[in-house]
């Protein structure tokens, strides 16, 4: 069974119809029980990291998306799902994130006729090998819609980054926490391999 985690952020229903689409058992819930015994779990979200964090902390979420991952649960975070999971970010200093992965998000830069946010198509290259990616090719195009983007202190976490103006970091994976800052549920066939690939890891 996959927990989609329900904390208001919207988004939510695209992916429970990809993950219907794909023939899986989802739930969306914000029960600790329910996502602790989950086989995967996906924090999606659109929106303020600010917002986001707070609610998350009303819900009583943070410890258990710490304990999922702490557990090698298989976990996705989706757009401002992947922002959180880092320490802080510059759209609402002095928010504390989740901090699993350590980082900070940055607004994309400005310049050169870009309009921000970023939003449609663009293409991924692979500075890495990532598990999410198997049978994708490098410059496969995915679905973007956001002004932030994450920048890991550690940059061996970084498995896709995309241009826009510079190079920005698209996805991370560090042990069974993966997390992309397009949506796969919205990226046409190419989001549904990677989404076959995320349901494919195991514990």
């Amino acid at each position: 069974m996959v927990a989609v985690i329900d904390y208001d952020a919207g988004n939510i229903r695209s992916v429970m119809n990809a993950l219907r689409q794909l023939g899986q058992d989802a739930v969306t819930t914000r029960e600790a029980a329910e996502i602790l015994s989950a086989d995967h779990v996906i924090l999606p979200g659109v929106g303020a990291f600010g917002e986001a964090m707070d609610s998350i902390r009303a819900c009583g979420l943070e410890p258990v998306i710490r304990e999922v991952t702490e557990r090698g649960t298989p976990f996705l975070g989706i757009c401002l799902g992947q922002q959180i999971l880092f320490e802080e970010s510059e759209e609402t200093p002095g928010v504390r994130g989740l901090g699993i992965f350590k980082g900070i998000c940055r607004r994309i830069p400005e310049g050169g006729g870009r309009k921000i946010p970023q939003i449609g198509w663009n293409d991924l290259s692979y500075p890495r090998p990532g598990r999410l990616f198997y049978g994708v090719p490098e410059h496969s195009f995915v679905y973007f819609v956001h002004s932030y983007y994450v920048v890991p202190a550690d940059s061996s976490v970084i498995t896709a980054v995309t241009e826009y103006g510079a190079p920005l970091t698209a996805s991370v994976e560090q042990g069974n926490v993966f997390a992309c800052q397009f949506h796969p549920e919205k990226s046409a066939e190419v989001g549904q391999q990677i989404l076959k690939n995320f349901l494919a890891v195991r514990n």
